[in-house]
C-alpha cells in the first residue's frame, strides 16, 4: 500500500519530555563503546526522536535478526483469531510421514503450538545449527532428540520460530512474508520488507526480516495500541497482551534484562517493558507504564550495555526528569578510520576460492583497494544468483558509497582505505546490517596477505588470506 503516511512529529515538549533529557541520553549513547546506528522514540504516537549516525539512515532497511520473532508471533495469532490454529495443537499433526522420524518419542508426540512459541520445547540447545545441515530443515527438526518434557524448561531455540513458519505455511498455502504483506505490513506502510526462504522455501520466520527503522517504530506503536492501526484492528488485543506477557519463566539466562520472563517471542524486560529484540544490538522496547516505544539499530556485542544506557538516561527522561544538561554532539557520524595516504604496487592478487568470496585484490599506486568478489552458494538464500560477480573500490578519504549487488535487492555499502606503514587497510560498511570488515593487506615477497575482522559475528571474528 504505497503512499502510507509517516509516523507524526512532534517536539519533546508537546509530549511531555525534556529536550534536555533526550539529548543528554543520545551523548550517552554516542559517548558508549556500543555503535549505535539509528534509533527513534515514539511517545504518545508520535516521534519525538529520531537520530541517524551517518553514513546510516533511517529510512534505510535493516536487518533485524531475531525481532523477526515478534513478527511471527503476530502471524500466528492471527491464524488462531481465524480458528485454523490452537495453541494446544500438536506440531506433529501439521506434518506427514516424509517429515516425520520413523518412531514418534513421547516427548515429541507431546509438543504443542504453544511450546514453539515459549521457548519451551524440550530440546536441550537452539536447533537452529542442526536446521543448515540440508534442504530438509523441518525433517531435521522433528528428526532431533526431544531430551524433556515439552513446556518445563526454556532454551532460546530459533528453530522453533522456524517451524511456527512452517507450520503458518502448511495451512494457508503462502509464505509468513506474503501471509503477512496484506495484514500487517502493507497496513503499517513497511513495503519494503523483505525476508528469507531457506532451502525448502519456508519463510526463515526467527530471523532474517528487513525493515526500516521508522518502519520497525510503526510496528512499535501497533503494539503499544493493542494492535489496532487507524481505527483497524489488525492483530486482536488479547493476542498482544497474551504474546508480551510473562507466560514462561526463564530465570537460567545470564543476563539481568533476559531473565524477566518470555512470552509468545517477546522479552519481558525491567520496568515493566517488553521488547523484540535482535543479535548485535537490535532493539523494539515497549514501555506502556509511559505510553512511550524506543526502537535502536546498533552493532554492538553486549546488547545489555545498550539497556543499561536506556534505563540510566532515558527511563528517568519518561519519568519527568528534566536531565543533566549534557550537549548532544554536534553531528552523529561514524568517521572512516585515517592514516597516511596509502600507497599500492599496482598489482592484482587472486585467491584459491575461500570462504569470504573474495577472488582478487587489487591494489593501485594512488591507494585505492579494488576485491572482486563472487557470490557462494549462498547467493540464491540472499536471492541473488550464485557465481555472480562485483568489485568493492575502497578509495582513501571520506565514505565511499556504492550498492552491493550481489544482494537481491542490492544494498548501499559504505568503503574506506587508508595507509598504515606497509600496510594498506580497506574498511567495508554493509549499511543495512551491523556488519562491519576491515582487511589489513600486506605484500610479503610476491605474495599478498590479508588479515580480515569482523566487528561482529556469529562466528570467528578474525580469518586471514594468502594470495595464490
Amino acid at each position: 500500500m504505497l503512499g502510507v503516511s509517516s509516523l507524526p512529529r512532534s517536539t519533546p515538549e508537546a509530549q511531555d519530555l525534556s529536550a534536555a533529557a533526550l539529548d543528554a541520553f543520545v551523548a550517552a549513547l554516542d559517548a558508549s563503546e556500543q555503535e549505535i546506528h539509528t534509533l527513534m522514540l515514539v511517545r504518545h504516537g508520535q516521534v519525538v526522536l529520531e537520530e541517524e549516525w551517518a553514513p546510516y539512515r533511517i529510512q534505510d532497511p535493516h536487518l533485524l535478526f531475531s525481532i523477526s520473532k515478534s513478527l511471527t508471533s503476530m502471524a500466528i495469532g492471527l491464524l488462531i483469531e481465524d480458528g485454523k490454529l490452537s495453541l494446544d495443537d500438536k506440531v506433529v499433526a501439521f506434518f506427514g510421514d516424509d517429515d516425520l522420524p520413523d518412531k514418534l518419542g513421547d516427548n515429541l508426540a507431546a509438543m504443542e503450538v504453544r511450546h514453539l512459541l515459549t521457548m519451551t520445547t524440550g530440546h536441550a540447545k537452539d536447533t537452529v545449527e542442526a536446521l543448515g545441515r540440508d534442504r530438509r530443515a523441518i525433517r531435521i527438526f522433528l528428526g532431533l532428540e526431544v531430551e524433556h518434557e515439552p513446556g518445563t524448561e526454556f532454551v532460546y531455540n530459533t528453530g522453533a520460530t522456524y517451524m511456527l513458519s512452517a507450520i503458518l505455511q502448511r495451512i494457508t498455502g503462502e509464505t509468513l512474508l506474503d501471509y503477512l504483506r496484506p495484514r500487517l505490513f502493507e497496513p503499517l506502510g513497511a513495503d519494503e520488507a523483505t525476508w528469507p526462504l531457506s532451502k525448502e522455501g519456508v519463510t526463515v520466520g526467527g530471523w532474517g526480516l528487513s525493515i526500516s527503522t521508522e518502519s520497525l517504530a510503526k510496528f512499535s506503536k501497533l503494539l503499544l495500541q493493542r494492535g489496532e492501526w487507524d481505527g483497524k484492528q489488525l492483530v486482536p488485543a488479547a493476542w498482544i497482551d497474551e504474546a508480551t506477557k510473562k507466560q514462561v519463566p526463564n530465570d537460567s539466562e545470564d543476563n539481568l534484562d533476559w531473565k524477566q520472563g518470555y512470552g509468545f517471542q517477546f522479552w519481558r524486560g525491567r520496568h515493566n517493558s517488553y521488547r523484540g529484540d535482535g543479535a548485535f544490538g537490535q532493539f523494539c522496547l515497549v514501555f506502556p507504564d509511559h505510553d512511550a516505544t524506543l526502537v535502536v539499530t546498533s552493532a554492538t556485542p553486549d546488547m545489555q550495555a545498550v539497556l543499561e544506557v536506556v534505563w540510566e538516561h532515558l527511563l528517568p527522561a519518561l519519568q519527568g526528569e528534566s536531565g543533566s544538561g549534557t550537549p548532544r554532539p554536534p553531528k552523529l557520524e561514524l568517521l572512516p578510520l585515517t592514516g597516511p595516504g596509502p600507497r599500492g604496487n599496482g598489482r592484482t592478487y587472486e585467491f584459491e576460492p575461500n570462504h569470504t568470496g573474495i577472488t582478487a585484490i587489487k591494489l593501485a599506486e594512488d591507494g585505492v583497494v579494488t576485491l572482486t568478489m563472487v557470490a557462494g552458494a549462498e547467493a540464491e538464500y540472499l536471492g541473488a544468483t550464485a557465481g555472480a560477480t562485483m568489485d568493492i573500490v575502497c578509495t582513501p578519504g571520506d565514505w565511499h558509497e556504492l550498492a552491493d549487488v550481489l544482494q537481491d535487492p542490492p544494498q548501499r555499502l559504505a568503503t574506506s582505505a587508508y595507509g598504515d606503514g606497509d600496510t594498506i587497510v580497506a574498511t567495508i560498511r554493509y549499511l543495512e546490517t551491523p556488519f562491519v570488515v576491515t582487511l589489513r593487506c600486506r605484500p610479503e615477497g610476491d605474495g599478498l596477505t590479508v588479515d580480515i575482522v569482523f566487528n561482529v559475528s556469529f562466528g570467528p571474528l578474525r580469518s586471514t588470506l594468502t594470495s595464490k
